[in-house]
């Protein structure tokens, strides 16, 4: 079946910086656009990122624009969000996803699989 594994969470200062992956297994990665979301505690989840199946389009929420990067390894199956300038508002559990989707969509129904998450807590 299909799993995708976040990992590289943790506890971190504010302006410090963070890479999570998104292992996936049980899927063709690479046909796969791959998203990722954050859900912060008594809010509702929202999209961070993503990207393209080939990795040459992404698109960002204007929170994390010029902070955050995403790219992706194919041949590793593999998904990351590299984070830094973290802000205390960048604390959430970070959800890495796949869509069918051609587009870098931001909409979460539009993904089929996730990941259990990973927490980012940062502190001022």
């Amino acid at each position: 079946q299909v799993q995708l594994v976040e990992s590289g969470g943790g506890l971190v200062q504010a302006g410090d910086s963070l890479r999570l992956s998104c292992a996936a297994s049980g899927l063709t990665f690479s046909s796969y656009t791959m998203g990722w979301f954050r859900q912060a505690p008594g809010k509702e989840r929202e999209a961070v990122g993503a990207i393209s199946w080939t990795g040459v389009n992404t698109n960002y929420a204007d929170s994390v624009k010029g902070r955050f990067t995403i790219s992706r390894d194919n041949a590793k199956n593999t998904a990351y969000l590299q984070m830094n300038s973290l802000k205390p508002e960048d604390t959430a559990v970070y959800y890495c996803a796949a869509s069918r989707e051609i587009a870098t969509t931001m909409r979460g129904y539009e993904y089929a699989y996730w990941g259990q998450g990973t927490q980012v807590t940062v502190s001022s």
